[in-house]
């Protein structure tokens, strides 16, 4: 969006009131072009640009204009210039950017991770990530984004292959953990497989059990 070719936000709005919405939305376009991609803008992020109600009208409006995406109430994204033109950032890095904004834990749902461990062909439909927070979606482009709150224990190795192993495990379930295990052993190395077995003390017993058998076969 081109700010100094746009017509006044309101036809209410004075020339001085106009002139500081003005200068708070080239702040804020500024200040988010210099950010990683995927880095949620939030009005509290941004009250050195101006006061609350101010900054969430801005965001607002340039939101309506395509200049952000709206992502959730209260929530924008900047959108990436790409060779194809503008689009949305990927999901990926919009989750990390939800995870250092908020001090969550966030780690992909356990399909995910059986998935990309080669213990299933099953590709997951839904973007669907894991969060020590609140149940909530957000939209990221066309995609929307789902974060389940889940228990401490599946939570455990963010950004760990180990942890992905647990995951996976977990949405297995009892009847298939044991033989995705015996699978994993080949795959893994000997120190991912460590990891994973030092973490059976913080797993539920079914999970334990399974694990175990690492520790028992060495």
């Amino acid at each position: 969006m081109q700010l100094d070719k746009c017509q006044k936000f309101s036809q209410n709005t004075t020339k001085q009131e106009y002139i500081v919405t003005l200068t708070i939305a080239r702040q804020i376009l500024k200040y988010a072009t210099g950010l990683p991609e995927g880095t949620p803008l939030v009005a509290k992020e941004l009250l050195h640009f101006g006061a609350r109600a101010a900054v969430d009208q801005v965001l607002s409006r340039l939101a309506k204009r395509g200049a952000l995406l709206r992502a959730a109430r209260g929530i924008y994204l900047l959108p990436v210039n790409g060779r194809f033109g503008r689009h949305a950032p990927s999901a990926d890095k919009t989750v990390e950017g939800v995870a250092n904004l908020r001090g969550e834990t966030i780690v992909s749902h356990g399909a995910a991770a059986a998935n990309s461990l080669g213990l299933t062909t099953q590709v997951p439909m839904k973007a669907i990530y894991l969060t020590s927070g609140r149940n909530r979606r957000l939209k990221v482009g066309a995609q929307t984004v789902e974060f389940r709150h889940a228990p401490i224990w599946q939570l455990i190795l963010p950004g760990r292959r180990a942890g992905e192993v647990l995951r996976a495990l977990a949405w297995l379930g009892p009847e298939k953990a044991g033989e995705a295990l015996h699978k994993l052993r080949s795959r893994l190395q000997a120190s991912e497989l460590e990891e994973v077995a030092s973490t059976r003390a913080r797993l539920p017993t079914w999970l334990a059990q399974e694990v175990s058998v690492l520790v028992a076969h060495g």
